[in-house]
């Protein structure tokens, strides 16, 4: 069962066993660039982002920087979907059991998405900074540009349009987080760190549920894997204890479009452009990871030609 999870949930032909020695790999890799950037961090000094004490100030801090990462997206794409986004607090009654999400547009485009915001530790008196790679995954270039682009395309049969295989839509959001340095969304180490941490976190969940689900791993043993705060990795364990394999999308489907970029940028050398490349990944929708390398392959050599 837990294989066919896997196929399911990774859209490849990938084991359970490569997986975790993937995630092995990439937590290794991952620490080390932590490490580096900590150095750096240390040796300049650098000052931590802004905090804010109040939801208004953290939203008017969100608009500020979705504004930023809006004038510089033309750089990276060159289609962008009609509806919009709002950004909402999670409202307080709800903010225990609701992580920060994307709600996506009505398919007419008539009720915007909604990136919905936790802001928990401010209820909790604790100022919070914005978290610019937790924007870029839920909005754009993330989950409202990949997932409104999909739904808009009336070339595509319904069953497409709002299709959601979770290996392309999670690794989608992942890898654009890593744009933020393109789109120079990061504006100093601080910023990069915390979206290191991120991708760290992902990558520790390849191990944990490979370990829970087919080395026998004990709950204790996943929590202590993922580490502090306890509390977040008790939460996040008993997730993958209950919904096996959904994890694993997130890096693997980061891992195959970070793949074909560069085996696009082999190829093609001078003639490689990233707004082309971006705009073919996403202009037909969602779909398995196979289905994709094969399009994209198509797509190599057709630029080729």
């Amino acid at each position: 069962m837990y294989a066919f999870a896997v196929r399911s949930g990774t859209t490849t032909s990938l084991t359970p066993e490569e997986i975790s020695a993937l995630g092995e790999r990439e937590v290794t890799r991952i620490s080390g660039e932590i490490d580096r950037l900590n150095a750096e961090i240390a040796g300049a000094g650098e000052a931590p982002p802004a905090r804010y004490a109040s939801a208004d100030e953290l939203l008017r801090a969100y608009a500020e920087f979705r504004a930023s990462v809006e004038a510089k997206l033309p750089t990276l794409f060159g289609r962008f979907p009609k509806a919009g986004f709002e950004i909402r607090r999670i409202e307080t009654f709800r903010e225990r059991g609701m992580p920060s999400s994307y709600v996506p547009a009505s398919p007419d485009g008539a009720r915007a998405g909604v990136f919905y915001l936790n802001a928990a530790p401010l209820t909790d008196g604790r100022p919070m900074a914005i978290s610019r790679s937790l924007f870029l995954h839920e909005t754009v270039p993330g989950h409202h540009l990949q997932m409104t682009l999909q739904r808009e395309n009336r070339r595509l049969p319904g069953f497409r349009r709002f299709a959601w295989y979770n290996a392309f839509g999670e690794g989608w959001a992942l890898y654009a987080e890593s744009l933020g340095t393109e789109l120079g969304a990061y504006g100093n180490r601080h910023d990069r760190m915390g979206m290191l941490w991120g991708e760290l976190f992902r990558a520790k969940r390849l191990v944990v549920d490979v370990g829970l689900h087919a080395k026998g791993w004990t709950r204790e043993q996943a929590i202590d894997y993922l580490g502090e705060p306890r509390e977040n990795s008790e939460r996040e364990v008993e997730r993958y204890m209950a919904w096996p394999a959904q994890a694993l999308g997130y890096k693997i489907g980061q891992l195959k479009i970070l793949e074909l970029r560069r085996r696009a940028e082999a190829a093609l050398g001078a003639a490689f452009d990233v707004r082309s490349f971006h705009d073919a990944v996403l202009e037909e929708g969602g779909m398995p990871l196979s289905v994709l390398e094969a399009k994209m392959e198509r797509w190599i050599a057709a630029r080729r030609r």
